[in-house]
């Protein structure tokens, strides 16, 4: 049975899946990335931490995560964001400008293929990396 908690795709299969598909993948990703850190942080009642996520995997405060995030990529983890970023979208949810759906759908894009790739590592290295001034700063 193969383990689905621990994928380890190939470049050229991530490739291969398109730049929606892995916004789609990253979508979850991030939320349970998002989920774990509030848990972690010792967040208390269960509306509090469903404020806190929803406030945070919303497009524009993903967008600024992007903004933040974008000088720690790699060649390949920025061709992953760009991919995403200019995908044609037929809908912006109304709490996000244009720009800033870019900027969310490219980061869902990037950690979706750096799951699908099973480089988890590097996606808690990157999201450990901006949630920390995230928090500094709203601590």
């Amino acid at each position: 049975m193969e383990n689905l908690f621990e994928m380890n795709f190939t470049h050229s299969q991530v490739t291969a899946i398109s730049n929606l598909g892995l916004a789609h993948m990253g979508d979850c990703v991030f939320e349970i990335l998002c989920r774990s850190w509030l848990c972690a942080q010792g967040e208390k009642t269960v509306d509090r931490l469903h404020r806190d996520t929803i406030r945070l995997v919303k497009a524009p405060s993903q967008a600024k995560f992007a903004d933040k995030l974008l000088p720690l990529l790699t060649e390949e983890e920025l061709d992953f964001y760009h991919r995403g970023k200019n995908s044609h979208v037929h809908a912006v949810p109304k709490s996000a400008t244009p720009a800033e759906y870019a900027k969310a759908t490219g980061l869902e894009a990037l950690f979706g293929a750096l799951y699908l790739m099973g480089r988890t590592g590097r996606l808690n290295e990157l999201f450990h990396a901006v949630m920390e001034e995230h928090h500094a700063i709203e601590g």
